[in-house]
């Protein structure tokens, strides 16, 4: 692998597990989509977005031309006599037919949607972050490499959250780097300080003025998602050029996901979605080049 790869994901389009997030496009017109705005790889998308048979969603993503990254999986962690590998496991058959590499777990509130969490005491955080571990390490036997994305509206989501992850456990990270803003975390200062542990990256800009929003109650999550919050790369307030060079310096090898998560009002007119994701695809390969 020569450097770091360019992949999509269906959230920028839309497509999203919450009930009611939003018009869900069809596979078909998002994996076109993906290919016309020059990705040849993506990240599975919610459950049934794809076929449930490892074989026919692997041929789904070949007759695309698209290589399967793997996916954003919600897995409740932190709830006694709930074991997340059984869940795990069936997941990973859809790995090993499509070729995907990265299991990327979000701590599952057990609620619906992202606007709200329940905290977690000290019993709570040693089952999540055991299981973490565990994941890991189940995954890795199965040639897969699991990372926790740290994601507004979960169990990980503040800084003092990406603290206890990055002392408590030994699973790699994904650098979201707009959850990771929201949340409290400066993406490009995790960047230089835990190089080592950031095995992937969803890349995406934010409007900092409705992101202070979520995060002093004026707004809700997908609120402000449905506002516009997360924006093509270049055109919001993320540091982007600095998550990039402290990646680069430290020799990240692994994917950049453009992740730009969108809710649709309706069918999409003009461009649609799949015109913000250009921008995004230009001004990434472009900070990948300066970097």
């Amino acid at each position: 692998m020569a450097g770091p790869r360019i992949a999509g994901a269906p959230i920028s389009w839309g497509v999203c597990e919450v009930p009611g997030w939003g018009y869900q496009l069809d596979p078909d017109r998002v994996l076109a989509e993906m290919r016309e705005v020059g990705l040849a790889a993506t990240e599975f998308g919610p459950a049934g977005f794809l076929p449930d048979a490892p074989g026919a969603k692997a041929a789904t993503l070949r007759r695309h031309g698209l290589h399967a990254v793997g996916g954003f999986t919600p897995t409740l962690l932190h709830v006694p006599g709930h074991d997340p590998l059984p869940g795990v496991d069936d997941l990973l058959a859809g790995y090993d037919a499509a070729g995907a590499g990265t299991l990327v777990l979000s701590a599952d509130s057990g609620g619906t949607g992202y606007d709200s969490r329940p905290e977690l005491d000290g019993r709570g955080w040693r089952l999540l972050l055991s299981n973490l571990d565990r994941i890991a390490g189940h995954a890795a036997a199965r040639g897969v490499t699991a990372v926790l994305h740290p994601h507004v509206g979960t169990m990980v989501e503040t800084g003092d959250d990406v603290r206890r992850v990055l002392e408590g456990s030994r699973i790699a990270l994904c650098l979201d780097t707009g959850h990771l803003l929201i949340g409290g975390t400066d993406p490009a200062a995790l960047a230089r300080q835990a190089p080592e542990r950031i095995a992937h990256t969803h890349l995406k800009d934010v409007d900092l003025g409705l992101a202070r929003q979520v995060q002093d109650g004026r707004r809700t999550y997908t609120e402000a998602v449905g506002l516009g919050m997360y924006r093509p790369l270049g055109e919001g307030d993320v540091d982007l050029s600095g998550v990039l060079s402290h990646l680069d310096a430290h020799g990240y090898d692994g994917w950049h996901v453009l992740e730009q998560d969108t809710i649709l009002h309706g069918p999409p007119t003009g461009d649609g979605p799949g015109g913000d994701v250009a921008t995004s695809v230009a001004n990434l390969r472009g900070a990948l080049r300066a970097s």
